[in-house]
């Protein structure tokens, strides 16, 4: 998508405003977003989104990892490249990098697994396939606190949406 400022750029930053109810989008490249004072949010603090990221991933360079340097074969990231920057490179970094990765999104997000919000307009399926999952995870929660009542229940309610 063009910025909507110049015509020329990629838009790189886009703005939602909701004014009285009324949602306003504006994509803007990152030169007229820094013209009009869309600037990085942490701009002025002192530190840089990396820096903030980078204490995430550790200390060790990749040269202690391995014998020689792994970089994704999409964008040409590197590991270290990472770690410095905070940054993931592109999709294809998240699976170059799995297993390296791995320990630094689960203390980020505490978990490894994205568990978002479902769409209004997701068929009943996916509603039921998300309800599953969550009364699963409640029926051994409530097992591992024994309490066998409300887990019977639960039992009960997963056999009626499954059957």
């Amino acid at each position: 998508m063009l910025c909507q400022n110049c015509g020329k750029n990629e838009a790189t930053t886009h703005l939602k405003r909701i004014i009285n109810g009324e949602t306003a989008e504006t994509h803007l490249c990152s030169h007229c977003a820094s013209a009009m004072g869309y600037g990085s949010m942490f701009s002025g603090m002192g530190l840089s989104l990396g820096d903030l990221f980078s204490g995430f991933f550790g200390d060790v360079p990749v040269s202690k990892l391995s014998n020689r340097v792994i970089r994704c074969e999409k964008c040409g990231c590197s590991f270290d490249d990472i770690a410095k920057s905070g940054k993931v490179g592109c999709a294809d970094c998240y699976r170059t990098f799995f297993d390296k990765l791995r320990p630094s999104i689960q203390r980020i997000h505490g978990k490894t697994e994205h568990q978002g919000k479902i769409p209004m307009g997701a068929g009943e399926d996916v509603k039921n396939a998300h309800r599953l999952s969550s009364l699963r995870a409640e029926l051994n929660k409530a097992i591992d606190e024994q309490n066998f009542e409300k887990a019977a229940r639960l039992r009960d309610e997963i056999r009626a949406m499954e059957g």
